[in-house]
């Protein structure tokens, strides 16, 4: 049976840092993948186009399976939002798509975005109102993740790794088209540190490249 599968990125990018090679794995295993983008910047802002311009062919490079959905919150201020509002606007897009595997932000991201966006999206995934969403995960997102505090409830320990190898290079084109995203080491988002990152993670689970998730809920028939 093919897998369903929907990435909740809090900004654009976030998709690509965290499992943007699982994501193309999943294409090329014939899965369906879907994209919700949380955030968006202001109109006013001078890159507001050309970040347009960038999701668009972040969007045709991965071949999502649906039109992009963006709830175009308002990026660096979701604590704006009341709870209740971001558990609606979620949930219609996960009732929409319905599926089987979702990825979320690490619950202890340093983003206070990135931690309003998954207590929201985790209230949407309870099994009696959305007995469709089998498995949970949550991705490590270079830059946030790592700036977490160095806490046991708060650290990222994964538990699930998944071989990128053939994909990674791709991963890397990809986010070369969020151009404002990335600079050179040490900036957390360099293209060094992506490839290290993986290279770490591929060496935990005795691969060249991987990337790394803390499985939530696996539920199984």
């Amino acid at each position: 049976m093919k897998n369903k599968v929907l990435i909740v990125a809090v900004h654009p990018d976030d998709e690509t840092l965290g499992c943007g090679g699982t994501l193309l794995k999943h294409k090329a295993n014939g899965d369906e993948v879907h994209w919700l983008i949380c955030t968006t910047i202001d109109k006013s802002n001078s890159y507001y186009e050309t970040r347009e311009k960038e999701i668009e062919e972040v969007s045709k490079l991965y071949n999502f399976n649906s039109i992009m959905h963006n709830l175009r919150l308002k990026t660096m201020q979701v604590d704006e939002y009341t709870m209740s509002e971001l558990v609606s606007k979620i949930s219609k897009v996960i009732n929409e798509i319905k599926p089987n595997i979702i990825y979320l932000p690490f619950k202890g991201d340093v983003h206070s975005d990135h931690r309003k966006i998954f207590e929201a999206s985790y209230s949407c995934t309870k099994s009696f109102r959305y007995p469709f969403i089998k498995k949970i995960y949550m991705i490590e997102t270079l830059s946030e993740t790592e700036f977490a505090p160095s806490t046991k409830e708060d650290s990222f320990i994964p538990n699930v790794f998944v071989d990128i190898s053939e994909f990674f290079e791709k991963k890397i084109e990809i986010m070369k088209v969020f151009e404002s995203e990335i600079a050179e080491h040490p900036f957390p988002r360099s293209e060094r540190n992506l490839r290290a990152l993986a290279t770490l993670r591929g060496a935990t689970a005795g691969c060249e490249y991987a990337e790394s998730f803390m499985l939530l809920k696996d539920i199984q028939k």
